[in-house]
This record gives C-alpha cells, sequence and structure tokens, in this order.
C-alpha cells in the first residue's frame, strides 16, 4: 500500500471501515441473490448510521461496532443465508443527531 492524499484516518473510523469491508467479503460467500440482498443492507445501515450518529459519540459509535462484529460472526456461520435486518431504530434513541 502506498502513501494517501487524503485525510488521516482515526483508529475508530479505520475500525468502522474494516467491518465494512468485512461484510462485504463475508456477502461473497453466500448466494448472489443472498450477496445482493447482504450488501443493499449493509451499505443502507452504514450509510444511515454515518448521517445520523453524532461522530463524538464515541460510546454509541463502539456499541454499533460491537453489534456489527457479533452480527458478522453470525454471517459467516454457514448455516446463515442473509440477514433478516440490521436497522436499529435509532429514532428511539437519544444518542443521534436531530
Amino acid at each position: 500500500m502506498g502513501a494517501s492524499n487524503g485525510p488521516r484516518l482515526s483508529g475508530m473510523q479505520k475500525q468502522v471501515l474494516s467491518l465494512y469491508r468485512a461484510f462485504l467479503r463475508a456477502a461473497r460467500l453466500k448466494s448472489p441473490e443472498d450477496r445482493r440482498q447482504i450488501e443493499s443492507m449493509v451499505s443502507a445501515e452504514f450509510r444511515h448510521n454515518s448521517q445520523h450518529v453524532d461522530r463524538k459519540n464515541f460510546l454509541y459509535i463502539e456499541y454499533l461496532l460491537r453489534r456489527g462484529k457479533k452480527q458478522l460472526d453470525q454471517l459467516k456461520s454457514p448455516d446463515t443465508v442473509g440477514l433478516s435486518s440490521l436497522y436499529i431504530n435509532l429514532h428511539q434513541s437519544q444518542n443521534h443527531k436531530p
């Protein structure tokens, strides 16, 4: 890997990107239909959180990372064909940006 001219990422940002990539890699191991569904859900969830979670709310972001890692472990199981839902109703939480 070469040096990048872009902004330097924090450790937490690197963890989020790593988790996202891991979900996409795990989706490749599923059937084409399940893969598309998983990729779509993962992309939507990460995009939603990037827009609605305060970037300074480290405790909540750490919670989401732990939750995502558990879901990733479940997805990696050969018995799991897809994810039923990754969405958290953030509107019930006080931890998001208005």
